[in-house]
């Protein structure tokens, strides 16, 4: 894909899952990739990975629920690069539990404040650069972001208010050259669902899913890569998502249905 070729692209939540596998897709074709999550000796195994392929790669370490730590991680890109043509928001963190069995609330606060508001600290820091080279920013939602999943109140919240937020920007940037791109995946393989929060706001400690059935984390990444490249509105990597959009115009309370039916079936 020569469309990477040199691009400096920011990934968030780089050390692991999707932005791990994206990571190095990227690199592969030609992309500088500045690396960011909380965890450094993760993202410094993959910084490591990305040179030994013959990649670039730049790690920071960021927490993306602080602002300061957002702008910093900008501000290095382009001391490091001079430039940034894509940020891809991708950290995120997810919870498993019905909202009557929720006994911290501060579970809501803690997934809005990453999942939602680190990418708005990230791309107000990135935007007067994205503009400057007509780039693409890119949003990694969920499913979830687009229904209500049962067990997930706290996390399709912030995947909602993704979507309300991108949406809103991609028409504001509408004559700058700048494009937004959304993203929202089915289950995929990840540490995210061993790390997700149970009712009291601490991790399960394993997955709550057959993995076997859910999609690898790579082949979410290389359908990122294609929707990044036709710097696409919305990606929706799965027939039934993509299915389930337009019968919940038509039977709201079927999709319902078939909401909490797929939960069930993944146990």
């Amino acid at each position: 894909m020569p469309y990477f070729t040199n691009k400096v692209v920011v990934v968030t939540g780089a050390s692991e899952g999707i932005g791990r596998a994206l990571s190095m897709d990227l690199s592969k074709n030609g992309a500088k990739v500045v690396l960011a999550a909380r965890n450094e000796d993760r993202l410094n195994g993959l910084k490591l990975e990305i040179e030994k392929t013959g990649g670039t790669a730049l790690s920071v370490p960021t927490d993306v629920t602080q602002e300061e730590a957002c702008k910093r991680l900008i501000d290095t890109t382009i001391a490091e690069f001079g430039r940034i043509d894509i940020l891809v928001n991708n950290a995120g963190r997810t919870m498993w539990t019905t909202f009557e069995d929720i006994t911290d609330l501060s579970i809501f606060e803690k997934i809005i404040q990453l999942n939602y508001l680190g990418c708005v600290y990230c791309t107000y820091h990135a935007l007067p650069y994205i503009k400057k080279t007509k780039g693409l920013i890119v949003g990694v939602s969920s499913l979830a972001g687009l229904t209500g999943i049962p067990s997930r109140t706290a996390y399709s919240a912030s995947k909602h208010a993704m979507f309300g937020f991108f949406d809103s920007l991609r028409i504001e940037l509408r004559d700058s050259g700048v494009d937004v791109t959304m993203i929202a995946p089915d289950f995929v393989l990840s540490e995210i669902h061993r790390r997700a929060m149970d009712g009291s706001g601490k991790p399960l400690g394993k997955s709550p899913l057959q993995e076997s059935k859910i999609m690898t984390a790579e082949k979410c990444a290389s359908l990122i890569m294609d929707a990044m490249q036709n710097r696409k509105r919305t990606l929706i990597t799965s027939f039934r998502g993509k299915i389930g959009i337009w019968i919940k115009m038509i039977s709201p309370g079927f999709v319902d249905k078939m909401a909490a039916r797929s939960i069930e079936q993944k146990k």
